[in-house]
């Protein structure tokens, strides 16, 4: 560490300790860089460095600062000493809230000396809290590449075409209105992205810039655009969709390198023939062939009302007091009335994956959707907000509701809702209407009747069996109180296949429940229907049993001897004084209670079967699902064409919402630092109409010598829910009880790593590559395919700290955009031949991935690393030419 800071140039201010040298130079780059965004006390190491070696820091061509740090404006007041910067990049984002969103940083302006800095070239202030653009950027003679997204920006200053070597600018998700004029003399602006913000209109100015590639003006409230707009004859991309547009002009047919024009998401009911018939337009969305609605139509939809439309990756909209429509990537619909909200309001949203530690289901509730966060929770709207959420269609509407349910952040409540199912997509979706925001989800219930039960008594009716009815006699109560119903039928053939005897009937069970602590001041009559096959005229009344059960259903006591029982042909009649669950039982049995309480739980409980399938192109890829014993057979059906795998487990049988976890053993392991990874095994939790599913990439021994793994992976039980009546829980206990299946997982032999050269890789096809050295270690072609395949969503984070430019970065996703797999190759690969023959290339992507926050992945490359060095050592023990020195071999170790 304390050669390395020297190297480094930090002196003695780096060697107060080994933790703190190593971190100091681990945020110090070659080539001019310092990249301290990465660290919460980022400006804290900028100023140290700056005092302990500013002859050196002054130098510094690239800087990454967090503008969430506090010591931020200390840090301004130096950056205009850098006079070698080229680029500057002090981002927000960095720090999350409470509930988990991105913080902006606190910037707000910038000291206006800072546009002495004549080599800027990059300036990146994005996810900041600025509403001005500050004055200072302007004085920036070679600035290229201009970030603002994600601040508060109204507008842009009247002569910000001043900056005339602009190429790059980025102004996406803020609040502007309007353009200056000015930014028609961009002459070489090949790049300009304005999305997700308030533009009406667009100046004619804009068709001036003669060198633009790309224009996305997605997002805003544009109801046309200038016909000058088919001047860009340079303009490959043209984004238009979630506009409010009514027209677009057809010279836009003529623009000779255009290549896609996305005008999806507005209001066009006619489209110019030249643009509907070119085959790169995006046209899905808008009302084409519709005639203008009446002003009676739906409210939503009420002329001049803003729609928006939000991508995936969004988590916030703002409402005015004009009222807005609002669609997330989801598919969750909200609408705003005029006058809803009284002041300017900023939305923020995401989804959460339901957690049974604080999302409490009710006995036979069925989950079906994911948890919706609305922010901010405190706020009250002045007219209701209407959701509406699609959820996953259940088996069977028959005695059962769906209800939205929301979270106070003491206790959840059903809300009155409305459901509806759409006619083209058949899409299942909830509505209901608000005033405060909170968390919601969708849930199916047992169908529940309820009413008011005054002091003259009233007749509560179950809409599932109206056989069912209880009658509250006059001076039942003095006080007015709420009184629910909820009846859950039992079929002859589920009593039969779970107590095995033919000859036992059970009525549906009666769950009652009131809003008050105290007795019924008058019996109540309760009227049941008797047990399938059994009248009044052949009842044995010996065989039949009145139950008692707790709110639970853990405890169901025999009653009949403590209540008088009328029977009339059909019904059994009876009467209490406090409100419980009911179950009429016929058998001849004689311990009903022990019974009934297996039936109860087994009636809670599903029928599922575990599979665990290996993606065919890269069996390391292996997809673990718990699926319902009904949907076993189409979700092999769909999965066959890409994966394969063993036969699906036994059947199982498990509650909604219970936790259940999956070990890798027999020499297969996965990630450890995963988030959902206890313990050694993965956390699922079991919701029988989501999607119990997870693909992830296993691994093996580095030293298994190119043979196959013959693995397993098994299936355990979490910990158990409180609900779970005692005789389960009792059965639970123990490490073998726990084990609920096993399948086999095998791995195919590896190809050798070393010296290969491997042919295409999915459709790219490069020369040989061999980065590092002998002595260190070489990172072949198939270590970066190795690597490319853990990389996912975070590739363009990666390719950004491995020096790749933004516009690299867009232009990589762009030629790639419809497979995720090939903008990874192609990021890593065309890094790898531009730096191929850069001896410290390794060492950069070791760096890389963790400023990426993939430390996973640096491991691995450190692994592959240390074995070739090994291999090194090895290879000059068996010709003879290993030194003798002790110091030389110390060197060599140290590489």
């Amino acid at each position: 560490t304390q050669k390395m800071a020297e190297l480094l140039g930090l002196g003695d201010e780096c060697r107060e300790g080994a933790s703190e040298a190593s971190a100091l130079a681990g945020s110090c780059l070659a080539d001019n860089r310092l990249n301290l965004d990465v660290y919460p006390d980022g400006c804290r190491r900028f100023l140290q460095l700056f005092k302990g070696r500013r002859g050196e820091v002054v130098q510094v061509e690239f800087l990454r600062l967090s503008s969430n740090d506090r010591l931020l404006g200390t840090t301004l007041g130096i950056l205009p000493h850098l006079k070698h910067l080229k680029s500057l990049v002090l981002k927000g984002g960095h720090a999350r809230d409470e509930f988990g969103s991105c913080q902006h940083g606190s910037l707000t302006n910038l000291p206006t000396n800072i546009g002495n800095l004549r080599c800027l070239t990059h300036l990146d202030l994005s996810f900041n809290n600025l509403s001005t653009l500050p004055s200072c950027i302007l004085h920036l003679p070679s600035l290229r590449v201009l970030l603002v997204s994600h601040n508060s920006l109204v507008a842009l200053p009247e002569d910000f075409g001043s900056l005339s070597k602009l190429t790059f600018f980025s102004a996406m998700k803020n609040q502007l209105k309007d353009l200056p004029q000015s930014i028609g003399e961009l002459a070489v602006l090949q790049d300009l992205y304005l999305s997700e913000n308030a533009l009406e209109f667009l100046p004619e100015e804009v068709g001036n810039l003669h060198n633009c590639t790309e224009l996305d003006l997605s997002g805003n409230r544009l109801s046309s655009i200038p016909d000058s707009l088919a001047n860009l004859k340079s303009l490959r991309r043209l984004h238009l969709h979630s506009n409010l547009l009514v027209t677009v002009p057809a010279s836009l047919a003529s623009l000779p390198n255009l290549s896609r024009l996305d005008l999806q998401n507005n209001c066009l009911r006619a489209v110019p023939p030249e643009i509907q018939t070119l085959p790169f337009v995006h046209l899905r969305g808008n009302p084409l062939g519709e005639t203008e609605p009446s002003p009676q139509a739906d409210e939503s939809s009420a002329r001049g009302l803003r729609k928006l439309f939000l991508a995936s990756g969004e988590d916030s909209f703002s409402v005015t007091s004009e009222g807005c429509k609002v669609v997330l990537a989801c598919g969750i619909h909200f609408y705003f009335p005029p006058g809803a909200a009284s002041d300017p309001l900023r939305i923020y949203f995401r989804t959460l994956a339901p957690d049974p530690q604080w999302v409490k289901l009710r006995h036979h509730d069925v989950l079906l959707s994911g948890v919706l966060e609305l922010q901010p929770h405190g706020v009250k709207f002045q007219q209701e907000v209407q959701i509406r959420m699609p959820y996953a269609s259940p088996q069977t509407l028959h005695q059962r509701e769906v209800v939205v349910r929301t979270f106070s952040g003491q206790s959840w409540s059903d809300l009155r809702t409305r459901v509806e199912q759409k006619r083209k997509s058949k899409k299942h979706v909830a509505h209901c209407s608000v005033l405060h925001f909170s968390w919601f989800l969708v849930v199916s219930r047992l169908v529940q009747n309820e009413c008011k039960v005054p002091a003259e008594g009233t007749l509560l009716f179950s809409s599932v069996d109206p056989n069912i009815k209880v009658t509250f006699p006059p001076g039942v109560t003095e006080e007015t109180r709420s009184v629910k119903l909820q009846v859950l039928p039992v079929s002859a053939e589920e009593m039969e296949e779970i107590t095995a005897d033919a000859g036992c009937r059970a009525s549906p069970l009666l769950c009652l429940s009131q809003d008050s602590l105290m007795d019924f001041l008058r019996p109540v009559r309760i009227q049941l229907p008797l047990p399938p096959g059994v009248t009044g005229l052949n009842l044995d009344r010996s065989r039949l049993h009145l139950l008692h059960g707790d709110l639970e259903g853990q405890t169901w006591d025999d009653i009949t001897s403590q209540v008088v029982l009328e029977f009339t042909h059909l019904y059994a009649v009876f009467e209490v004084t406090h409100f419980s669950w009911y179950w009429l039982w016929y058998t001849t049995k004689t311990y009903i209670g022990g019974i009934a309480k297996k039936v109860y739980e087994r009636l809670r409980m599903y029928q599922v079967n575990f599979i665990a399938l290996q993606r065919k192109k890269d069996p390391e890829q292996v997809l673990l699902q718990c699926v319902p014993k009904h949907k076993v057979d189409p979700v092999l059906k769909k999965l066959q064409d890409r994966y394969r795998g063993p036969e699906p487990s036994d059947m199982v049988e498990m509650f909604e919402g219970e936790q259940f976890f999956a070990a890798f053993e027999r020499g297969i392991s996965i990630d450890m630092d995963r988030p959902d990874c206890v313990d050694g095994r993965l956390s699922f939790i079991f919701y029988s109409h989501l999607k119990n599913m997870k693909e992830i990439y296993v691994t093996s021994p580095v030293d298994r010598k190119g043979q196959a793994v013959k693995g397993q992976v098994s299936f355990y039980r979490g910990a158990i829910p409180e609900s779970i009546p005692e005789d389960a829980s009792r059965r639970r206990k123990g490490p073998d009880s726990l084990w609920l299946a096993t399948l086999p997982i095998k791995l195919p032999r590896l190809k050798p790593r070393w010296g290969e050269n491997p042919g295409p890789l999915n459709g790219f096809s490069f020369p040989p590559l061999n980065l590092g050295n002998a002595e260190t270690g070489y990172l072949t072609q198939a270590n970066l395919l190795s690597i490319a395949r853990r990389v996912g969503a975070d590739w363009q984070t990666i390719g950004l700290n491995l020096g790749l430019t933004y516009q690299q970065i867009e232009r990589i996703g762009y030629n790639n955009r419809e497979d995720l797999d090939k903008q990874i190759l192609d990021m890593l690969f065309s890094w790898a031949q531009q730096n191929s023959e850069d001896p410290d290339c390794v060492s950069k992507l070791i760096t890389a991935m963790k400023e990426s926050g993939r430390q996973d992945i640096a491991d691995e490359v450190e692994t592959i690393i240390e074995l070739g060095r090994q291999k090194y050592r090895e290879s000059i023990r068996r010709v003879g030419l290993e030194q003798e020195s002790s110091t030389e071999d110390s060197a060599i170790a140290m590489m």
